[in-house]
This record gives structure tokens, sequence and C-alpha cells, in this order.
């Protein structure tokens, strides 16, 4: 029987620290191909990176031999270290500490996927924290 059952699809979401909206469209592919790697450096295949000027959603496949903090841990300060040290932005950069992360069941697998996809065009219409309160009150938490 094939290890399918190890296979956890992460829905991954974090925010710049302050929430400033840091991640310019100028630099936003940079960082997400950078995150993108590194996820696949902890053996996290990726599915999508993608955001908005203050925060990030990543989707990937969790490595049953690491922990969520760990990996998550690793891909905030890579990442900030490498927009720092490539001075892609004027500022000091940083995450916000903590992070969501809600596993992705196949069923609704395409459907997390397209959200992310569509993040620019979604937040036209809605903002992330009437969404994240919005999420919140859906999911009972």
């Amino acid at each position: 029987m094939p290890h399918s059952y190890n296979k956890i699809w992460i829905h991954a979401i974090w925010s710049t620290k302050g929430r400033l909206p840091l991640l310019h469209p100028s630099i936003e592919n940079k960082v997400y191909q950078f995150i993108s790697e590194q996820l696949r450096e902890q053996g996290c295949p990726v599915r999508i990176v993608n955001g908005m000027p203050d925060y990030i959603h990543c989707l990937f496949l969790l490595n049953p031999k690491k922990s969520m903090a760990d990996i998550i841990k690793q891909i905030k300060g890579s990442s900030s270290h490498f927009i720092n040290q490539s001075n892609l932005i004027s500022e000091k950069f940083g995450w916000q500490n903590g992070y969501a992360a809600f596993s992705v069941s196949q069923s609704v697998f395409e459907r997390v996927f397209h959200y992310i996809n569509n993040q620019k065009q979604h937040h036209s219409k809605t903002s992330f924290i009437q969404e994240y309160d919005d999420f919140i009150k859906l999911n009972g938490l």
C-alpha cells in the first residue's frame, strides 16, 4: 500500500510585522519563489505561495518527519533574512509572531488553491480582517 496516508496538505498564513504592507508587487515573486524553494528543502512539496502586501498564504504537503512549528519557524526566519540581505526593501523586514495553519482535505483542495491564487481579486472586495473574522466564525474557533 502506498504511503498516501502520510500526505497532509497544509494551508499556512502569516503576516508581516505590524501588518505593514512591505511585500511590494516589485518583490513579491522573488519572495514567493524563495519561500517555495525553502519549503521544498524542508521536504514539503509546494502547490502555491501567494498573498498580499502584508501577509502570505502557502499550500504545501507537510513533511511527516518535521513539526509544523519547526517548518514555519525556518521558513519565516530564512525568508526575512533573504529579504534583508538582498536589500529588497528599504525598511528592515520581519514577520509577525505566530501563524495560522489548517489541514486541507482533498475534497476542498482545488477550492483552497483557487482562493490562494486569486488573493488580489478576492481582497479587492473583502478586507483581510473581515475575511479572518468570517473564517473564525465559520469554523467555530
